[in-house]
């Protein structure tokens, strides 16, 4: 019995040995690998124009003020549908206004204020002159955040492209790094990348100002270098993990 049991757990032991052998020799070897990052930093015209109107009404009665800024928002809805711009409300809200009466020392009703917003985007400047023409000086409308911004349509191919340079310069970096050792980067075996893009959206006050100081002019000379738009910086960031070959 001894002899049997004996004998059986030497088959078992042998087995196992052949069996971690014979794993040793089919496991897949583990690729040497280099992990680095690349950059690329360009930038990306700013190709829309863009404006806020705003509709300020103050009213006794909320029905009052709701009704007129409505209308007047309508009126001016109307007018854009009829030009080469996309709109967007921004705004929309009515609310009780107070003011502070420092000789009674106490808060006074104003009345009910309605303000309605849209922004208006548009591919030439010449159009939002326009729109600012058509509206200067009329009671309760006001003209705000005159500004230059590259639209999603021109920045996203400009992005991708900056990616490839990225990653470009990323395997180069990795090539640098192991030429030492006769060595270069091969397959690329994963990636990932952050991507930004950062728009200079200072509202050209001044203009504004001078523009909407003369609400009889029936257009505004805005060409002569009066605005001027810095590109819109991009920047990508990507790290990258290549086989070293």
């Amino acid at each position: 019995m001894k002899k049997t049991l004996i004998w059986f757990g030497s088959v078992v032991g042998a087995g196992a040995v052949m069996a971690l052998v014979f794993m040793a020799i089919n496991r897949p070897s583990i690729p040497k690998t280099i992990t680095v990052s690349g950059e690329c930093l360009t930038s990306a015209p700013k190709d829309k124009t863009a404006i806020t109107l705003r509709v300020e009404v103050l009213a006794d009665s909320t029905l009052e003020s709701m009704r007129t800024a409505t209308a007047q928002m309508a009126e001016i809805t109307e007018f854009l549908k009829t030009q080469p711009v996309e709109v967007q409300t921004t705004q929309f809200n009515s609310y009780e206004k107070t003011e502070w009466n420092r000789e009674t020392q106490k808060s006074e009703k104003l009345g009910i204020e309605t303000n309605i917003a849209v922004e208006i985007s548009a591919k030439n400047i010449e159009t939002i002159e326009k729109i600012i023409g058509q509206f200067a000086g009329q009671a309760n409308v006001y003209s705000e955040n005159l500004r230059m911004y590259t639209s999603p349509e021109v920045l996203k191919p400009i992005q991708d492209k900056c990616l490839g340079v990225a990653l470009e310069n990323a395997r180069e970096r990795a090539n640098a790094m192991v030429s030492t050792d006769n060595k270069h980067a091969g397959k690329l075996i994963s990636v990932s990348y952050g991507a930004t893009s950062t728009e200079d959206n200072r509202p050209y006050g001044g203009v504004m100002r001078t523009m909407l100081s003369n609400a009889k002019a029936e257009s505004f000379d805005m060409a002569a270098g009066t605005i001027v738009a810095k590109d819109t910086d991009v920047s990508v960031v990507v790290n990258a993990v290549f086989e070293i070959k």
